[in-house]
């Protein structure tokens, strides 16, 4: 274990949990990195034990994919539905016609068919863009299905059922809204690890209670047509080829490393939160981006001798 948290260690990480058949096996906090501006600014304040809390950057695509599961089971969302039917239409820069053949089902997959400035580029449903800019839609669906603020939703569907206290939406600065997406998911270590033991459950919290449908939980991580690493806004192993967030195409799963089911939620600076059904497994790192290009295979080649 000490060689892999020496790696950690030099890579930038600030939070790092592993949990193992419900208990905690490694807790770890670092001091923030110093000079490092980009960082500074995902970073808040701390919680009562010392960890940081942080923006978790696009992580919180796939608490946000919880939130529409949610909604399915309250009748309040249809992911067929084209998206003008919540929003309006208008909502983007295509031809109306256009416009209107974009389902839900096709911003929860990364496949639009829009570019990240919102132009027509494909037919919906048939080309994988990773594109966060149309991805935050979901968020302005969420609100005008529940007819609630995304706050309030956040915590009575997810964050207050499952214990979450350390969780909340911020404002981003300046600096970081230029990705187009202007709110972050802001939380600790222990709190994402608790939002994946619930994933690790099935759709249920560490505390029993039941968040999400069994049905509306298997959807969220069925093979998308268009990329078949990518679920609804979660990113699966195990596949026989990956389309990364980059858009480079490789033969072969997200990583190689790492167990077949594994199921994954992925954000920028290698925050990263790994659910593991086979091994009762749930890993939480947070922190600043890693000099390692190879990370997560590197990370996983420790996490498996140290496991073991």
């Amino acid at each position: 274990m000490s060689e892999l948290l020496d790696y950690l260690k030099g890579q930038g990480t600030t939070g790092f949990l592993i949990v193992q058949g419900g208990k905690i096996i490694v807790e770890k906090n670092w001091p923030a990195p110093e000079g490092n501006p980009q960082f500074a600014a995902f970073v808040y304040e701390r919680t009562k034990d010392g960890a940081l809390l942080e923006d978790v950057a696009s992580q919180q695509k796939s608490f946000v994919s919880v939130l529409v599961a949610v909604a399915i089971d309250k009748g309040l969302i249809q992911v067929d539905r084209p998206i003008s039917d919540y929003i309006g239409t208008g909502w983007s820069k295509a031809a109306p016609e256009q416009e209107a053949k974009i389902r839900v089902i096709d911003v929860l997959t990364m496949s639009s068919g829009l570019a990240e400035n919102f132009t027509y580029a494909a037919p919906a449903g048939t080309t994988f863009l990773y594109n966060t800019p149309v991805y935050a839609i979901t968020k302005r669906i969420l609100v005008a299905a529940a007819k609630q603020p995304l706050e309030t939703i956040t915590h009575d569907w997810l964050t207050a059922p499952v214990g979450m206290n350390d969780t909340a939406w911020r404002k981003r600065p300046a600096i970081l809204s230029s990705v187009g997406n202007d709110t972050g998911l802001v939380t600790a270590p222990r709190d994402t690890a608790l939002f994946g033991v619930m994933i690790l459950n099935g759709g249920v919290a560490e505390n029993g209670k039941r968040i999400v449908s069994e049905a509306s939980f298997k959807v969220m991580f069925a093979r998308s047509a268009t990329n078949a690493a990518y679920g609804r806004l979660w990113w699966l192993n195990g596949s026989s080829y990956t389309i990364g967030a980059l858009g480079a195409r490789k033969d072969g799963p997200l990583i190689a490393a790492a167990p077949a089911d594994l199921v994954a939620a992925l954000g920028a600076f290698n925050r990263r939160l790994y659910v593991v059904p086979s091994r009762k497994l749930v890993i939480v790192r947070t922190g600043a981006a890693a000099s390692d290009k190879d990370f997560d295979e590197q990370f996983w080649l420790r996490i498996n001798k140290a496991l073991n």
